[in-house]
This record gives C-alpha cells, structure tokens and sequence, in this order.
C-alpha cells in the first residue's frame, strides 16, 4: 500500500493561501504545530542594520563552544510536514527516534521555520552578534542558505565526521558555487519546477513557449508567484542559464512574461491554488513543482502529468546548517550523517514526496514502496538531473530589486 503524503490543509489556511496566493512551500511550511499562520517575514528581514559579512578572524571569534562530548543532545528547527511520521500517532517520528536509540543523543525537533525571510528576520541580529538562537540545525531553501554561508553566519562541518554526506550527495548538488568545498550545507530534500498539465482538456506542452504562446492554452495557464522558478524557467526558455543571470537578462525574461500577461494568455500567478484548478481542469497547464504532481497524479481517474521541458528544469534544494553559536556541532555532524544512511533517507522520501538526494536510496525505496521507488519526480534519472538548473545567489539588493520587477508583472 502506498505511503500517505503530506496531510491537507485546514479550511482556515487554505483560505488564506487562495485569498493572499503564497506558494505551497511557504504556505504548507508556514503552518505552526498548533495550525495558525504566520505572516511573511519579509518586512522583519527588511529592518534593522545591512547584514555585515564576517571576516576570517571574525568567524572564528564567533564559533561556540562544542559541549556534545557531555551533553548528548541536539535542537532542530525545520519546517512543518517535512520528515516522516508514525502513521498511527503524526507525533511521533520513527527516523528521528531511532536516531536517539542509536546514538543517545536527545533531539528537541521544531517546526519553527516558516518562511526563509521571515526565519531571517527573527534570527540575523543574533548571528551577527555572534549570539545563541537555541538552535544547533536550521533547513533553509538555496537562496538563503547561500546568503548565510556568505555572511559566514554557520559553522562548517567537519567531513571526516559525515562519511555518509561526502559519499552519497547527489553528484548535481555536490560544489554548488557557494559551498564549492561542501562544508556549510547538506540537502535535506529537494524538488523541480517544470510543466504540468491536464490530459483532459489539453496536449501535453513540452516547452516554456508554448506555454506562453499557444493558441489553445491562451486564458487557460498559470506561473508561480515564486519569482525564482518561474523567471528561472522563462530564462532557460531564451537560453539563458539562470545561475549565471546577469540584470539585462533578467529584464528580458521580465518583459517576457509581460507579454504573456498583456495578451491574456496568462491567467494569474499562483501559489499552491493551481493544485486544484489543474485537477478540475479550469487550468490547462501551469508551472508547477514536482512534488504537488506526484499528488494529483495519483488520484484516481487523474490525466495530470508533469513535463520536463526541452528547455531544462529547475532545481531547488533546502538545506541543513549548523549556526555560528551552536554548541553541539558534533552531535548535529552524526545527525546529518544518519539522514544520508540510504535507508533512513528512503524513508523520509516515502512521507514527504520530494525528491531524496540521497544516492542509494532508491534501492532502499524498493523495500518500502515499489511504485514510489520508480517515480521519476522523487528519483530523477541522469538524463533529468543533467537537464536540471539552479537560479544563483542573489545579494539582499539584487533580491529586492529583482523581487520588485517580478512584482510589477505579477501584480503581487
């Protein structure tokens, strides 16, 4: 039987997410354990002071004292529906909990993490004070992680203590250009952004500009309102890479879209709603991230695919950090070491649907679930991943000033 995914959403948030639009990896994550949303962070990591990047004697100054040799335990925060659950009590985390019963170390898990901004607005005066924040591992998307990582606001790992990482990372996520050595940040699940589309009401589409042009399409697609993917893609489209963007070619790819939007055929820019609009078919085709796919593809009756477009694909990550103060790193080293054990990462992969960058995993997949262990969306063949793209790093004013074109299209 096939494991169950992620829980739906309550009526009460899923009304918030139609009414505002925000994506399903900021809506779903910004769920607190007790249901409430919070609101985007965005203005918290506006304020204050410029982030103040380190120097090399600075980081070494702010590093904390690692204490795991006599305390054994660990403080994760991570974002909420992100690790797998015992199917008869969600409290309960069977790979977390085998983990303490293995190494002893006590893990206070939390799902604290809502938003990368929102995340970074509440703790960047700390790391720039080279302050505590309670925390030895934090998940954040690429974006902010590389952001961070630049600051020099983590600790690096120690490889000699995370055989498992430096052995089993995916070839595509290994030297990314701002972890070139990988020693600041380990994928905890990643994902695509490509196309999908419904069966029922239209042809498959197979290229970004033919969603943007098709006749037949036209009042009946949407973009994502996350501004990485969906201009990551359009960038791709006029074969342009998008981890080498320069502002020119940003601009061009913004007044793409623009075009797209000035002549109907796109409908909106979404967030997580075009989940169900695709399924009901008011939506012919949309960007759209893999993990959302694997879900209605599965449902009964359904003609929802997902493309890879001929154009490439884009791939995020978000990743584990261990923070500048930390003071149990070692204990966060064996965690991060155990998730990248094949068959403990085959079962997080089973819960949350993305895809498992772990190598190894899709052979220890075949013993959990065999349909699962075949799908391309969790377990991208070579020929997919080579096709794959990252958008790159942006500074807190590229990110503004990119955010703020994106915005003028996108009537966010």
């Amino acid at each position: 039987m096939r494991n169950p995914s992620r829980p739906p959403l309550s009526s009460e948030a899923q009304a918030v997410l139609n009414a505002t639009g925000l994506s399903r990896r900021t809506l779903m994550r910004g769920l607190l354990a007790g249901g409430g949303l919070v609101a985007s962070g965005g203005a918290l990591a506006a304020c204050g002071t410029k982030p103040a990047k380190k120097t090399e004697s600075e980081k070494a100054a702010c590093v904390g004292t690692d204490t795991s040799a006599t305390e054994k335990k660990l403080n994760f925060s991570n974002w909420p529906l992100y690790i797998d659950v015992d199917a008869n009590d969600d409290k309960k985390r069977p790979t977390l909990d085998a983990f303490t019963t293995k190494t002893g170390i006590a893990v206070t898990y939390t799902e604290d993490i809502n938003d990368n901004n929102e995340f970074f607005g509440k703790v960047r005066n700390q790391l720039q004070a080279c302050q505590s924040i309670d925390r030895d591992l934090m998940v954040m998307t690429d974006w902010m992680a590389s952001r961070v990582v630049g600051l020099g606001w983590v600790q690096p790992f120690d490889n000699t203590k995370i055989p498992n990482f430096t052995k089993n990372v995916l070839a595509t996520l290994r030297n990314r250009p701002w972890d070139k050595d990988m020693t600041h940040a380990a994928p905890w699940q990643s994902g695509l952004t490509g196309i999908a589309y419904n069966g029922k009401v239209a042809k498959e589409v197979r290229t970004i500009d033919e969603l943007l042009t098709r006749s037949d399409l036209k009042g009946k697609i949407a973009v994502l309102s996350e501004m990485r993917d969906t201009v990551g893609l359009v960038l791709l489209s006029m074969g342009k890479d998008p981890a080498n963007v320069t502002d020119a070619e940003f601009d061009a790819a913004i007044e793409k879209l623009k075009k797209a939007v000035d002549s109907g055929q796109i409908r909106k820019f979404t967030g997580n709603d075009y989940k169900e609009d695709l399924a009901k078919g008011d939506l012919a085709a949309c960007i759209a991230w893999s993990g959302d796919v694997i879900q209605l593809a599965a449902e009964e009756g359904s003609q929802v695919r997902f493309v890879t477009p001929e154009e490439g694909l884009i791939l995020w990550s978000d990743n584990m950090l261990i923070p500048a103060p930390a003071t149990h790193k070692a204990n966060a080293e064996q965690l991060i070491d155990y998730y990248y054990d094949p068959a403990v990462a085959a079962q997080v992969a089973a819960s949350v649907n993305y895809i498992c960058p772990v190598q190894g995993a899709q052979d220890a997949m075949t013993k959990i679930d065999p349909d699962l262990a075949t799908n391309p969306l969790i377990f991208p063949d070579s020929a997919t991943l080579a096709k794959s793209h990252a958008f790159r790093a942006l500074t807190e004013e590229e990110d503004k000033k990119y955010a703020a074109k994106f915005e003028a299209v996108s009537g966010a």
